[in-house]
């Protein structure tokens, strides 16, 4: 087939990452370029364009190298399904950071001898957030039915799976009022906090760009999209497993014990039962819980059991998001 068809260029997506002033920890994925268009208009496009996403032909096993501006490089390899990880200890990140914390990099193959045309002459950007010194909290937020209408709680996700399909990221529609919530929750109280915003789904890397164009065509305020592997979805878990969901969360606490962190979800899935074990695994270090109400009577029964005597954090299930904004606003969050 190869002699019948060209081959895909190479390239390497980077996805936000987030650090410290003394920690680079970034990853990303190393692919052949399918030449998706997210913007594209057509029903056939959409669904081609859908199965590209998924269909992916990764660059297994092969090193990369990240460069920062004054040429200090990093080394790295992609696994077995072109991913890579770099967490690195690095002293002094801070000279890179621009006012909103932000680190900026470019990744590239080391290999040139690939014997494949190279995309961007082999220049990937990539960036990674430290939060500042104003930072006084940090805000960890679901994506689906939390600020994007995803229909989660749809018999077979078949919503999820038709809005995915069938619709451009620039035509999904935000929950009403969210983008604005989320970015004086980025001020603050003082207006000029800059605290960090965190976007965790269960959705796979497959969906990263989308859904960073979901979140960059509505203004919501910019920050790390945390996501799984497409085999973490057929891998065989544990009872004792916890939620790749969780497992980021718990590595954001880890990354910033200095920081306290208000968790956003929605009542839909299993948002409640992770952010009350949050909550009971890191004391004192969770503001406030918000939940997303869902149209859905048992689950949301079972979501308000869960908090019945649940006194320690404020929490709040929200129907609308200006419930959400008065909160925050009494609580302090906000100006």
């Amino acid at each position: 087939m190869n002699g019948f068809w060209k081959k895909d260029k190479l390239q390497i997506i980077a996805f936000n990452g987030y650090g410290t002033k003394n920690r680079f920890y970034v990853r990303g994925r190393a692919l052949e370029d399918e030449n998706i268009d997210l913007g594209n208009k057509g029903a056939f496009r959409l669904l081609v364009n859908t199965w590209k996403r998924f269909e992916t032909d990764e660059i297994r096993n092969t090193p990369i190298k990240i460069l920062f501006e004054d040429n200090k490089a990093l080394e790295g390899k992609t696994d077995d399904e072109g991913y890579y990880r770099i967490n690195e200890n690095i002293k002094n990140l801070s000279l890179y950071m621009n006012g909103e914390g932000w680190v900026k990099f470019e990744t590239s193959f080391l290999d040139t001898n690939l014997k494949r045309e190279i995309l961007n002459q082999n220049r990937f950007p990539g960036e990674m957030l430290i939060p500042g010194d104003k930072a006084r909290f940090g805000v960890i937020s679901d994506i689906d039915d939390t600020i994007l209408h995803t229909g989660v709680v749809s018999s077979l996700k078949w919503k999820v799976i038709l809005n995915t399909i069938f619709k451009r990221a620039t035509n999904r529609k935000p929950l009403e009022g969210a983008a604005d919530f989320y970015h004086q929750l980025h001020r603050g109280k003082a207006g000029n906090e800059a605290n960090p915003i965190f976007y965790v789904s269960h959705s796979p890397w497959n969906l990263y760009r989308y859904l960073e164009l979901f979140l960059t065509t509505n203004d919501f305020p910019k920050g790390p999209i945390l996501l799984r592997s497409m085999s973490s979805f057929r891998r065989r878990y544990q009872s004792d497993d916890k939620p790749q969901k969780q497992k980021e969360i718990i590595n954001i606490f880890n990354t910033y014990p200095e920081l306290s962190f208000i968790l956003i979800g929605d009542s839909g899935e299993r948002d409640a039962d992770i952010y009350i074990e949050i909550s009971n695994m890191f004391p004192n270090r969770v503001k406030a819980i918000y939940l997303r109400s869902v149209s859905h009577v048992r689950r949301m029964t079972r979501v308000s059991n869960l908090f019945v005597g649940f006194k320690s954090i404020p929490f709040l299930m929200v129907k609308k998001t200006e419930q959400a904004i008065e909160h925050a606003r009494k609580h302090g969050f906000i100006e």
